[in-house]
C-alpha cells in the first residue's frame, strides 16, 4: 500500500520547517513525535518575532498604540481559533495554558461547585491523564464516582457498555476525540447525544484530533473542546478551550486577578465578559498570536489534505511494521486510524526500541503516552510510538522501519 502523495506535496512543505533539515553525525533527522509536539514553520516563529520587535506591550492595559496593536492582535487570535473549530465567536473561546489547562478549568470552575455524592463521570479506558487524573481528584474532593467505557480487543469504545454507563446520575461525560495511543477516532456525536439525553456535559479532548481534522463544535454539539497549539504547528504554552457560551456565563471563575474582572470594591467584585473573565493576569499575547497564525498555515495547507496525507503515512506504517510476527500495533487496523502507530516488539523494551531507532537519526516515543490504566488494559508497561504530519514522507516511514528492524536483530 502506498501514499497517495500527490493529495498534498510534503517535500515542498518541508521547506518551510528549517529544523527538519537537522542532521545527527551526518543522518537526517526523521522526526515522528508529532503526537507529543508538531514542528513550528517559518511564517509562525516570524510572527512571534513580529511582535516582539514591533508592537512588544499588554493587552487591555493601555490607550497608547503599541498596546492597542497588540490588543487587536490578540482578540482577533480569539476569532481565528474560534472559526477553525466552527465556535459561534471569540466569546466561546478561552486562551490557556494548553489542554490539561484547559480540563482542569472546567473541572474546577464547574466541577468543584457542580458535582457531589451520587454524581457520576464518565470516561473512557483510552484516556489521556489530563482527563482521567483531573477528574479522578475532582471526583474525590466532591463525592463523585468516575466510571470508565471499556475497549474492545480492536481498540474501539464499547458503546453498548456506553449506553449503559451513562444514566440519569452522569454530570458529565469526558472523552477523548482521537487517542493518542491506539489512534482510534470515538463517535463523540453519538456520545455527546447519549449525554445530553441524560442531561449531562461532554468534554472532548481535541488534542489529537484538531491538528488533523476538520473540527465543527457545534456539529458534534459538544460542551466543551479543548486543544493546544503546540500539536497545531503552533507554540507551546498555549491552547483554547471551547465552551458553549451560555455554560460558560453560568460558570465561576476558578483564577483570579487582574483582567479577569469589572468592578472591585473592597466588599466584592464583579466578572469580566467573556471569555476575558477567564484569562486572568497577563496572558500569553506572543503565544496566541503564533496560535492564530498556525491555525492560519494549516488552512492554507488544508486541514483534509493533512488528514488524508497522515493517516495514509500510519496504514503505511501499520502495515510494515505488521509484516513481523514479533511486532505487535495496538488499536484499529490499518484503514481506520488516526495519523499514529503504537507498538512492541517482542523481547525489546520500548524504551530500547526508542534509544535504536534514534541511533538512526529517527524520533519516536516511548513509554506510557500519559495513558498508564490503558496500557494496563493493553497488558504492556510501555510503547514505542510513531506518529506522522504534514510534512512527512513514505520514505520516513521506510526509515522508521528500517531501524525497527535493525533492534529486532539486535535483541534476536
Amino acid at each position: 500500500m502506498g501514499v497517495q502523495s500527490e493529495r498534498l506535496d510534503a517535500p515542498a512543505l518541508r521547506e518551510d520547517f528549517p529544523i527538519l533539515e537537522r542532521e545527527f553525525d551526518g543522518t537526517p533527522l526523521v522526526y515522528l513525535d508529532n503526537a507529543a509536539t508538531s514542528q513550528t514553520p517559518e511564517r509562525v516563529v516570524e510572527s512571534i518575532s513580529d511582535y516582539y520587535y514591533r508592537y512588544n506591550a499588554n493587552v487591555h492595559r493601555g490607550i497608547h498604540n503599541l498596546s492597542q496593536e497588540a490588543s487587536i492582535a490578540y482578540e482577533e487570535a480569539h476569532d481565528t481559533v474560534a472559526e477553525f473549530i466552527g465556535a459561534a465567536g471569540r466569546e466561546e473561546v478561552v486562551f490557556t495554558k494548553n489542554t490539561t489547562e484547559a480540563m482542569n478549568t472546567v473541572a474546577y470552575a464547574w466541577g468543584l461547585n457542580e458535582l457531589g455524592p451520587g454524581d457520576e463521570v464518565v470516561l473512557t479506558e483510552m484516556e489521556h491523564h489530563a482527563s482521567l487524573v483531573t477528574w479522578q481528584q475532582i471526583a474525590k474532593k466532591t463525592g463523585a464516582e468516575c466510571r470508565f467505557i471499556p475497549i474492545t480487543d480492536d481498540g474501539y469504545l464499547d458503546m453498548n457498555a456506553a449506553a449503559d454507563l451513562i444514566t440519569d446520575d452522569t454530570r458529565m461525560v469526558s472523552v477523548v476525540h482521537a487517542s493518542n495511543t491506539l489512534g482510534t477516532v470515538n463517535p463523540v456525536r453519538e456520545l455527546a447525544d447519549i449525554a445530553h439525553d441524560h442531561g449531562a456535559y461532554i468534554f472532548v479532548d481535541g488534542a489529537q484530533s484538531a491538528p488533523h481534522m476538520e473540527i465543527d463544535v457545534a456539529e458534534l454539539d459538544c460542551d466543551f473542546f479543548a486543544f493546544s497549539a503546540h500539536k497545531v504547528c503552533g507554540p507551546t504554552g498555549i491552547g483554547a478551550l471551547y465552551g458553549k457560551e451560555e455554560i460558560l456565563e453560568a460558570m465561576e471563575p476558578y483564577l483570579y486577578g487582574g483582567d479577569m474582572i469589572l468592578k472591585v470594591t473592597f466588599e466584592d467584585s464583579q466578572w469580566n465578559e467573556l471569555p476575558w473573565k477567564f484569562e486572568a493576569g497577563t496572558p500569553n499575547i506572543a503565544q496566541a498570536i503564533g496560535f492564530a497564525e498556525a491555525v492560519e498555515y494549516v488552512e492554507d495547507v488544508g486541514i483534509d489534505r493533512i488528514h488524508r496525507h497522515s493517516t495514509d503515512l500510519a496504514a503505511y506504517a501499520y502495515d510494515r511494521l505488521t509484516e513481523y510476527d514479533d511486532v505487535e500495533v495496538y488499536g484499529p487496523p490499518a484503514d481506520d486510524r488516526g495519523p499514529l502507530v503504537a507498538f512492541n516488539v517482542d523481547g525489546v523494551h520500548a524504551h530500547d526500541l526508542s534509544s535504536i531507532v534514534n541511533d538512526y537519526g529517527v524520533a519516536i516515543r516511548a513509554g506510557d503516552h500519559c495513558t498508564q490504566p490503558l496500557h494496563d488494559v493493553l497488558g504492556a508497561t510501555a510503547s514505542a510510538r510513531a506518529s506522522f504530519y504534514l510534512y512527512n514522507t513514505e520514505s520516513e516511514v521506510d526509515a522508521l522501519v528500517e531501524a525497527v528492524n535493525e533492534a529486532r536483530q539486535l535483541f534476536a
